[in-house]
């Protein structure tokens, strides 16, 4: 499962001209599905979302939380972030998951976030949708499934002497 965040101040998508998701300060999370995404994956990766400290404190600096600001998100399925661009000019979307089981899981995505106290907005799964986003900063930070579950190297100090 991917997820690509873009920190917004504001964001809305629209479907046939009807906008159908509007967000004011929060981020914009476009989720994508792979062939083998659980649930428990779209838990995980709504809770790190949540969690992430992308948002400026008082100093600018990057210390706060969606949750902390009281952000909202707005969430895109895009299967394409499963692109497979290895071979020839035409990206392959083979590992992305089929619809009946993307649409549960970015559904829960969203939902996750809800249960977390952000106010969610939401595209409509399987349609050609128009995205507003406002980047600010820009800030855009991918998640994967992939990168929660590599061990993580100690850091190794540098002595200069």
């Amino acid at each position: 499962m991917r997820v690509v965040l873009q920190r917004a101040t504001s964001a809305a998508v629209r479907v046939d001209g009807e906008t159908v998701g509007v967000i004011g300060p929060g981020f914009v999370a476009f989720v994508g599905i792979a062939e083998g995404d659980s649930e428990d994956d779209a838990r995980r990766l709504a809770a790190k979302a949540a969690e992430l400290r992308i948002f400026p404190d008082g100093e600018g600096r990057f210390n706060r939380s969606i949750v902390e600001v009281s952000g909202e998100a707005l969430v895109i399925s895009q299967f394409t972030l499963h692109a497979d661009i290895r071979r020839g000019r035409r990206p392959s979307f083979t590992a992305a998951a089929r619809p009946d089981v993307a649409e549960p899981l970015v559904e829960l995505f969203a939902t996750t976030l809800e249960g977390l106290g952000i106010r969610v907005a939401r595209g409509r799964f399987g349609a050609r949708m128009a995205v507003d986003v406002f980047n600010d900063g820009p800030v855009t930070i991918i998640l994967d499934t992939a990168d929660l579950e590599r061990p993580r190297r100690d850091r190794q100090r540098i002595s200069n002497g």
